[in-house]
């Protein structure tokens, strides 16, 4: 694998979900990733939907030292080298496109590539990606799609999000092909306007004792 692959492969080892943010306001940033990295989920996915994320990315990455932050929804290069430049860690987009992997190729950030068809897989695993993100999950086919996948594409790993919740995240977790998924249920966003910080700390520690089975280092 390559050093990208290699560095994605170990930050979704480090827990089974990966809360994926919305962040409206920039000063509670600091204690929602705080309190989420204190229930156990270190790894989070600061999504480019509000104007305040890339700021919301940059505190993080200067004042959470024990938590790893990233990009989410990053659909061109230029928002690939505004989030690299504030500190994200990795960087995750709901697709790709020739664009983006060319700035993922020129970066020192690795790169979570969208896929959600057997086209789309191919063409990242023909550019060198082993790790992808599976999104729209529900809406996609969800857990029948990925173990149709496993048997034709058995050298890929998903993280799978939109739609799951904690009811269905041990089902994706229990895939061979899955290591980790990504959530919004671990941060609701009542939670997070009214400051309820140890709410969501309990939420992340249940979240990150879900049990899976599949392999983060093939």
């Amino acid at each position: 694998m390559s050093d990208h692959q290699e560095a994605i492969a170990e930050i979704l080892a480090l827990a089974p979900v990966v809360p994926v943010l919305i962040i409206d306001d920039v000063e509670k940033a600091i204690p929602l990733a705080k309190a989420l990295v204190a229930g156990g989920l270190p790894v989070l996915e600061i999504t480019l939907r509000t104007p305040g994320a890339i700021d919301a990315i940059r505190r993080i990455a200067k004042e959470v030292p024990n938590g790893v932050v990233g990009a989410g929804t990053v659909i061109n290069p230029a928002q690939y080298q505004a989030v690299a430049d504030a500190g994200a860690r990795f960087v995750v987009s709901p697709g790709h496109s020739a664009a983006l992997l060319d700035a993922a190729k020129n970066s020192p950030v690795p790169f979570l590539p969208g896929a959600i068809t057997p086209t789309e897989v191919i063409e990242l695993v023909s550019a060198g990606y082993r790790y992808l993100k599976f999104f729209p999950a529900e809406p996609a086919g969800g857990v029948p799609m990925l173990k149709a996948f496993s048997s034709p594409l058995p050298e890929v790993r998903f993280c799978p999000t939109g739609g799951i919740d904690l009811a269905k995240a041990p089902q994706y977790l229990a895939l061979p092909n899955v290591v980790a998924v990504g959530g919004s249920w671990v941060a609701p966003a009542d939670a997070i306007s009214s400051g309820d910080w140890g709410r969501i700390e309990e939420l992340a520690r249940e979240a990150s004792q879900l049990s899976r089975a599949g392999q983060v280092r093939a």
